[in-house]
């Protein structure tokens, strides 16, 4: 059997695909962590102002 250039095509094609598709889900799931870590940070630091001004 005589296999040609293109048919390797489909597989480094899907290879790329999966990829790229791992490295976004990665960043995307990274972002959002961070970001609802950066929120309870925030919240926790509004907290401890309001305790703080309510304290004085």
């Amino acid at each position: 059997m005589e296999y040609s250039k293109m048919d390797w095509v489909p597989i480094v094609f899907g290879i790329f695909k999966l990829g790229v598709l791992g490295v976004c889900m990665f960043f995307a799931i990274k972002w959002h962590y961070d970001k609802d870590k950066e929120e309870a940070q925030r919240k926790k630091e509004e907290a401890q102002m309001q305790s703080e001004v309510s304290g004085v």
